[in-house]
């Protein structure tokens, strides 16, 4: 039977169709109650009744009812009947999605990587080796500030690659860069702490993470050479891109990392050095962490969202010694731990030289393809900042509008993005585009950049 009407006074139509016993049964009249078709009140038939329209045994109706009416969708009367309970009337709308919005065909907006460079192979090579090799209790809720494994691997290689001075007890692993912060700021504010200052030109995220955790973002004025020292004024923290400031990609000088460091041990404050893609430098070799400057009052922080992928999620705080355990905690608070066998991919990926190589890689790549943006728009459109990173700073004549340059784009299928809308608050420099040649997988960045071009050139 697929469909039956059931005629107890008004009919009642059961969709039958998955079966024909009690569960279907019980299905069918929850689906009635639900939808609305049965009214809070209505009588049902009784037993004998349904179970002769339905052809059913009388006891699989009575024990529907009953089921129905221990899960409270019935009611049942001794002498008055079984009735559809008043609480299951509510009848919820259905949850509606914007719709979304359709992805550009070509797409140059900064801040990821090509995630076509992930090495999957090796990836997968260091995932066996750690998984065989893991102990049982690595796969339980593990120390919050990460596996020891990854700690002492990323201690060696951050000292190494980066300048940083660390040891494994002062590193703790996050969900990425944009659990980290969070988890800093809370901790500052708990401490007391009211104002950050943060470079006026950024992600805005990261101005509403600290919003968020209580701390106040105070822009900082920038130059040629970086965050301005004496801008940073009272403030109990500051969260700084020393290394290839973001988006408008100097390095902070030699003479002011000094002052910014001396600054935070004068006023007791607390620096984030956002270290998001200090290992991609072309033009000489990268610049180390200015964290090794005054390793007791700034917090070193780095992520693999850049030179891997950000769907890894694993980012790492190097931090003071008084603010370890109180990050730890808040990392508890907040998700016990990241995934232990990522993290367990991860060590093996660095111990094993697969992440030098795989960054070695990146490093040439990405390198060819800022030369070919500087080559396609040589003399006609400056490019600022240092030869670094993954993302341009492209200048637009001053009569030009940056919205009207990213509309044009669009039309041709090009995502871009106008250095206005990485500004806190109102934009003090010319108009630029800020061109992120790192996101495009290789076999588009041609047709990207021609189509650049072509929308510079209208």
């Amino acid at each position: 039977m697929k469909e039956t009407w059931a005629t107890f006074g008004a009919d009642l139509h059961l969709d039958l169709t998955d079966g024909h016993g009690r569960a279907a049964l019980e299905r069918a009249l929850r689906e009635a109650i639900q939808s609305g078709r049965l009214h809070p009140g209505t009588r049902l038939p009784s037993s004998r009744a349904l179970a002769q329209d339905l052809s059913l045994a009388r006891n699989t109706i009575v024990e529907a009812y009953g089921q129905l009416v221990a899960e409270g969708w019935l009611t049942a009367v001794t002498g008055s009947g079984t009735h559809v309970a008043e609480r299951a009337a509510e009848v919820h709308p259905p949850i509606t999605t914007a719709v979304p919005t359709r992805a550009p065909r070509f797409d140059l907006r900064p801040g990821f990587p090509d995630l076509t460079t992930f090495p999957r192979a090796a990836w997968l090579t260091a995932a066996r080796r750690a998984l065989n090799t893991a102990p049982y209790e690595a796969l339980g809720y593990g120390d919050p500030r990460g596996r020891p494994e990854l700690r002492e691997a990323l201690a060696a290689y951050l000292s190494r690659a980066r300048g940083v001075r660390t040891d494994a007890d002062r590193i703790v692993v996050c969900s990425g860069f944009a659990q980290a912060l969070p988890l800093l700021c809370r901790v500052l504010a708990a401490r007391g702490g009211t104002t950050i200052a943060i470079e006026n030109y950024g992600h805005g995220s990261h101005r509403d993470a600290a919003v968020a955790s209580g701390l106040r973002p105070a822009p900082v004025a920038l130059d040629s050479h970086g965050v301005i020292a004496s801008a940073l004024g009272d403030a109990d923290a500051a969260l700084l891109t020393p290394a290839h400031q973001f988006p408008l990609g100097m390095a902070l000088a030699a003479a002011r990392r000094t002052q910014v460091a001396g600054w935070a041990a004068e006023q007791g404050a607390v620096i984030i050095e956002d270290d998001y893609d200090g290992e991609f430098r072309y033009d000489r070799q990268a610049i180390g962490a200015m964290q090794a400057l005054a390793p007791n009052h700034i917090v070193y922080a780095g992520t693999a969202s850049k030179t891997l992928a950000p769907g890894l999620r694993l980012a790492w705080l190097v931090l003071p010694a008084h603010l370890v355990d109180d990050v730890a905690s808040a990392k508890s608070m907040a998700d016990g731990n990241s995934s232990s066998l990522d993290q367990l991919t991860m060590a093996e990926f660095i111990t094993s030289g697969a992440y030098d190589r795989h960054v070695r890689r990146c490093r040439l790549l990405y390198r060819r393809r800022r030369d070919r943006l500087v080559s396609q728009l040589h003399g006609r459109f400056p490019i600022s900042g240092v030869s670094a990173g993954l993302h341009a700073v492209v200048e637009l004549p001053r009569d030009w509008s940056e919205d009207g340059v990213v509309a044009r784009a669009a039309d041709r299928g090009l995502a871009l993005r106008g250095l206005s809308s990485f500004a806190m608050g109102a934009a003090d420099r010319g108009p630029a585009l800020v061109i992120g040649y790192g996101t495009p997988p290789a076999h588009a960045y041609t047709s990207a950049l021609a189509r650049l071009v072509a929308t510079l050139s209208m």
